[in-house]
């Protein structure tokens, strides 16, 4: 991932504001307030208060106020309502909602589907199983979209093809077919692709927050290291 926020994609965060915290978005790093280890802002999730002291997910990191940030991982926001850090991080008394993990799952999710969204709407994405055929066989794509509850058998066909086709193939297989219906106006969505380009990146960005809070069922499907 070359750039955390390309500015290029309208509803997407521009790599050059400045967030809450005085730093602009442009650098590279924040300290998580669990492990204090310091990871790309991509990898981590960013909180603010409420004005009547609420921890608040600020997915797109441009909420005002003090910001703490958190590694997107279940198990880190977790400990960080459990152990004191969001108070420690704000010098302040907070109140912590309850499910503030499954609310970040929500928020994420959302964002997933917002940016695929937005891929449609470019023409920067496609659904159906012999639309995903065609479209691998015209140039290679940023991902490939298995909803979770698809068919083995119709998953394996394209992620076959597509190797058989290129040498590097990341799927994305952790929202339902409901979920990704959501993205692009329809019921249930089976098979998808996403070409290359900003949205894509920012996608990527999204879905591995998201794989933080839910499993990422690719792993197993194909456990290969381009993923």
């Amino acid at each position: 991932m070359k750039k955390p926020y390309p500015s290029s994609e309208p509803g997407l965060i521009p790599d050059n504001v400045e967030d809450a915290d005085g730093d602009a978005s442009a650098s590279p790093e924040r300290q998580c307030a669990v492990t204090r280890e310091r990871l790309p802002r991509e990898a981590m999730l960013r909180f603010v208060l409420s004005p009547d002291g609420v921890v608040t997910p600020d997915i797109a990191a441009r909420l005002p106020g003090r910001g703490v940030w958190v590694t997107a991982e279940r198990k880190h926001v977790d400990k960080a309502a459990a152990k004191g850090a969001f108070a420690r991080g704000f010098k302040s008394a907070v109140t912590v909602p309850d499910g503030l993990s499954d609310l970040v799952e929500r928020l994420l999710l959302k964002r997933c589907v917002d940016l695929l969204g937005l891929a449609r709407k470019a023409g920067l994405a496609v659904t159906g199983h012999d639309q995903v055929r065609d479209a691998l066989r015209s140039a290679e794509p940023a991902f490939l979209l298995e909803a979770a509850d698809g068919a083995e058998d119709g998953r394996k066909k394209v992620y076959f093809l597509a190797k058989a086709l290129y040498t590097s193939v990341k799927v994305a297989g952790a929202l339902s077919a409901q979920e990704l219906g959501m993205a692009f106006g329809r019921d249930r969505v089976i098979h998808g692709l996403v070409r290359r380009g900003a949205i894509a990146e920012n996608w990527e960005i999204a879905y591995r927050r998201l794989t933080g809070f839910r499993v990422a069922p690719e792993v197993d499907w194909f456990p290969e290291p381009d993923r």
